[in-house]
């Protein structure tokens, strides 16, 4: 029986391009795709899904927070990360909330295969550097991107989400998916230690 493939991301060129690379493979069936966290759920809800494919910057909540639900109501279906970044607490967090494994979006078409196929089998696949004894802290300086250090700085300055995004002429979404992601990459639980954090790493 074809495995029920189901995708999440927010870009359709991404969606689209991962469709057809799928239809490579006769044992898998690409059930529906999403490109937001409440979309995903909704059809979740409603219908079949053997394994998901989830982007960790989705536009209402992260890829990271929609696995933890997803892993909570329905733990039979497998979870996938997709994502542009190598990086460690991205993956750590994934791994807590259920994920079976992280693949990052430059992955081959036999390594996105391989995936699929250790996962159905009840094993975890991973083509990032991840290091279970490690990730919980870490002590080298996350990658931040430069709209994630404007964002950082304004938070250091004490501004709230919608000050932020009025001063540096972005969305409050856009400005609440940067501190979400800010807050996973610095391990930080709260704003007081995401700034600590940040400080220990010079990032402010």
């Amino acid at each position: 029986m074809k495995k029920k493939i189901f995708i999440v991301d927010d870009h359709p060129m991404v969606i689209e391009g991962f469709k057809a690379l799928l239809k490579q493979n006769e044992d898998v069936f690409v059930v529906g795709t999403a490109e937001n966290a409440f979309d995903a759920f909704d059809f979740i809800k409603k219908n079949e899904v053997d394994i998901a494919f989830l982007d960790i910057n989705l536009p209402d909540i992260s890829g990271i927070e929609l696995c933890k639900k997803i892993k909570s109501e329905f733990p039979k279906i497998q979870c996938l990360a997709l994502s542009t970044f190598n990086d460690r607490s991205y993956v750590s967090k994934m791994i807590e909330n259920g994920a079976s494994g992280y693949l990052l979006k430059n992955s081959s078409k036999e390594e996105i295969f391989q995936a699929i196929d250790e996962v159905s089998k009840g094993n975890m696949f991973f083509n990032v550097n991840y290091q279970k004894q490690n990730t919980s802290k870490y002590d080298q300086s996350p990658i931040i991107t430069r709209r994630e250090k404007e964002v950082l700085i304004e938070i250091a300055e004490g501004l709230t989400n919608q000050q932020i995004a009025d001063k540096l002429f972005i969305s409050i979404t856009t400005v609440s998916t940067h501190r979400q992601n800010l807050m996973l990459k610095l391990d930080a639980s709260n704003t007081a230690l995401l700034i600590k954090m940040a400080a220990k790493f010079d990032l402010i």
